[in-house]
This record gives structure tokens, C-alpha cells and sequence, in this order.
């Protein structure tokens, strides 16, 4: 499911994918659900390709997602906008406790809750591992 979950450098929040080709992609807003186009030129990662250091390996974003997925009981977490980035420090330790401190930045643990907080506002809960030949599926 994270493989169509986009994030779009210098846009607001994350987006759907919904079609595309070589010069261009049409994706959807999770903020607002607008649709827009989404050119070559702009850096596109698929939430499915981002990973989390830590001590000894790196951590795929949807196990990051999971875990977050379990410690709140399925419901939103700690609101990047409103917590401390200490509060937001110590709560992702519960979740991910052998973080690499040095290479995880704040701002890509603020960037973490908003991202998962927006998931599961929009319903978005699977986080399991994708299989290498799905096909993207357009709705």
C-alpha cells in the first residue's frame, strides 16, 4: 500500500498515486484530495522506499508505521505541530528504541508522526511488505 503513497519535495503532506507516465504522474492529496500533476523534475520517493537508521541496520518506513500502529491502538499519535520535539523524541524511542540518534534528525521524526497521523486519517493502515511484481492499481 505505501508503494502509492508519495511524497513530493517543497509540497504539503503526501499524495496518491493515481496515474502517470514518463513526464508526468497525477497524484491525489491526503490533505485536501485534490488531484495535480506531478512533473519529472520534482523529487518523488514512494513511502515504501524510506527507511529509518538505527544501531544496526535500516528499519523500513511501514515497520516504523506498524509499530506506531500498535502502540496507539490504531488511532492517530502524538500531533508534530502541537508536541515538543522532546515529547516527540521519547515517544518514537517506545516505538523504535535502537534509533541511530545522530542520523534520525528531528525533523524526520516530526515528519514521521505528521506522515502517520495523515495515514490514518485518511483510512490507510496497511503497512505490510509489498510483493515486488504488484502492479500499481489505479482507482
Amino acid at each position: 500500500m505505501l508503494k502509492n503513497i508519495l511524497s513530493v519535495t517543497g509540497k504539503p503532506g503526501l499524495y496518491k498515486l493515481l496515474s502517470g507516465n514518463k513526464k508526468m504522474i497525477i497524484a491525489e492529496s491526503l490533505i485536501d484530495g485534490k488531484k495535480s500533476p506531478v512533473h519529472s523534475h520534482e523529487k518523488v520517493i514512494s513511502l515504501a522506499d524510506i527507511a529509518i537508521y538505527t544501531d544496526t541496520k535500516e528499519v523500513p518506513l511501514r515497520e516504523v508505521f506498524a509499530a506506531l500502529l500498535e502502540k496507539s491502538e490504531g488511532k492517530e499519535s502524538l500531533d508534530s505541530k502541537v508536541s515538543s520535539t522532546d515529547e516527540l523524541k521519547k515517544h518514537f524511542a517506545t516505538v523504535l528504541p535502537d534509533y541511530d540518534r545522530d542520523r534520525v534528525h528531528n525533523s524526520d521524526i516530526k515528519k514521521i508522526y505528521a506522515w502517520y497521523n495523515l495515514l490514518i486519517k485518511n483510512n490507510i493502515t496497511d503497512f505490510s511488505e509489498e510483493k515486488e511484481n504488484e502492479e500499481v492499481v489505479s482507482e
